[in-house]
């Protein structure tokens, strides 16, 4: 081949090949990536940046309702609160703590995070007073939950331990007729008696690096190229001076 110098070399070949693929797999995906990443954050400041609204009646479209500042009247189910392992704002452990509310301006329910609290006030005797009974009305943004990733732990119902919000499954436990919005209505930062928990934990600033790991893993595989064609022209270089010296030494003198 012209641009190697040389036939192709097995082995090198072999490896070169398929690392190439994954670089470039990995450079797409990460691309792929970033216009999600992109268009998830043009989502959050549109949504942020209108009104506040009452959530309508489910069922409704969700995705419309993503990072919209919202209002639900009802009352907070406090028998079955949910904890979601996360940390606060300042990056302190904890928990989420999701309550179901049933409303009273539209029939059904939602699930409503209420905010985040210390792995000490995890025990509801200990926050005794912020465990709101009755009507009441609550202002916060609505979002969509998220799935399990490939690495998340399953939740332990038992000790009920969440590593993420299965809405379908908090409102069986909860003994929820009807189906229940895949969302969380995160409260504000409207003061709670007794200080717990504390609203206002929604995050709306996403990091967005898939622009450089893609130009990481494509220029990996550009390097990989370049190094693949100067090993084989050094390879072509290496074997015409090998047979130049055979044919000047098999040459007879004069």
């Amino acid at each position: 081949m012209k641009i190697l110098g040389s036939r192709p070399a097995l082995w090198p070949t072999v490896f070169t090949i398929p690392a190439l693929v994954v670089l470039v797999a990995l450079g797409t995906w990460q691309v792929q990536r970033l216009f999600w990443k992109l268009d998830l954050i043009h989502t959050v400041e549109a949504g942020m940046a209108a009104p506040a609204a009452e959530l309508p009646a489910a069922p409704f479209d969700v995705d419309s309702w993503n990072y919209r500042h919202v209002i639900v009247r009802g009352a907070f189910d406090n028998a079955h609160e949910f904890h979601l392992l996360a940390h606060s704002r300042n990056g302190n452990f904890g928990y989420q703590v999701l309550v179901p509310f049933k409303r009273s301006d539209a029939p059904g329910w939602v699930i409503v995070d209420r905010g985040w609290i210390p792995t000490g006030k995890k025990q509801q005797d200990t926050r005794r007073e912020g465990l709101i009974e009755g009507e009441t009305t609550v202002h916060g943004v609505a979002h969509k939950t998220w799935a399990a990733g490939p690495f998340t732990p399953v939740n332990d119902v038992p000790r009920n331990l969440w590593f993420y919000p299965d809405v379908a499954a908090m409102a069986r436990l909860a003994g929820i007729d009807g189906t229940v919005p895949p969302l969380l209505v995160d409260a504000d930062t409207t003061p709670v008696p007794g200080g717990w928990p504390q609203g206002g934990q929604t995050r709306v600033e996403f990091p967005n690096n898939h622009l450089s790991y893609a130009v990481t893993w494509y220029g990996g595989a550009i390097v990989l190229c370049f190094i693949y064609v100067i090993w084989h022209r050094k390879r072509a270089q290496e074997e015409a001076a090998a047979a130049a010296d055979a044919d000047a030494g098999g040459t007879p003198q004069a």
